[in-house]
């Protein structure tokens, strides 16, 4: 199965060296290059002396976490490799069919893609919009007055762009929706014009500029 980056398991390889100074038996610890030898299953370590291919069960054993015993006495200056391999699993991998990712995803470079690329959509949304976890919401509105309040979800989403799509009450529609002060409208002021008939759909394109600064653009009116 295909998966964005590597697969989910792949094998690594150590190497360590010993020297030894003579009579040694069993080799642990720092090898020649300060590495501390391990591992966590002795059938996936070879052992080499001289180059030569040791014969695990006869001519050494890890019986010893950590540890290659039951060596014949070395003798000063015999080099003895330690190839240790081990496979791990990495976490949180999202198959090319699909998943989901939570967090912030950072990349270089472009991005190409085969098919629509669109982001979650509220389709019911209230009037406090949450850019954690959506880009574009949908918005019924309530007859009377109508406030799009401060959001606390814009500072981790700067640079997101989207659209509102606002349908008016059957009845008691003002025409008119106040804004909060995170939000900023062409012209300047608190609020923005929308359709005046009941039941209409009007769509506003934003951009998150900053923490507290969302700009709403000009409002496309009575979609029919």
């Amino acid at each position: 199965m295909p998966y964005i980056g590597k697969s989910p398991q792949f094998g690594v390889r150590q190497r360590y060296y010993y020297t030894a100074s003579g009579s040694e038996t069993s080799l642990s610890g720092a090898d020649d290059n300060g590495l501390t030898l391990a591992f966590t299953d002795g059938l996936y370590v070879d052992v080499m002396l001289n180059g030569v291919t040791l014969v695990a069960g006869t001519d050494y054993n890890t019986n010893t976490a950590n540890t290659i015993s039951g060596l014949s006495s070395l003798t000063a200056g015999q080099v003895v490799e330690v190839v240790v391999y081990d496979v791990f699993s990495v976490a949180d991998t999202v198959p090319a069919t699909g998943g989901t990712y939570t967090g912030t995803i950072v990349y270089n470079g472009a991005v190409t893609y085969n098919t629509g690329l669109q982001g979650n959509t509220n389709t019911s949304s209230g009037l406090t919009l949450d850019f954690d976890t959506f880009q574009n919401f949908f918005v019924t509105l309530s007859s009377g007055s109508n406030t799009l309040a401060n959001p606390t979800t814009e500072a981790n989403n700067v640079g997101q762009s989207g659209f509102i799509l606002f349908t008016q009450p059957s009845s008691g529609n003002q025409g008119i929706l106040s804004v909060a002060s995170d939000y900023e409208v062409p012209g300047g002021g608190g609020s923005i014009t929308l359709s005046s008939a009941n039941s209409a759909v009007d769509l506003v394109p934003y951009i998150i500029k900053a923490d507290n600064s969302i700009l709403l653009g000009q409002a496309q009116l009575a979609f029919s």
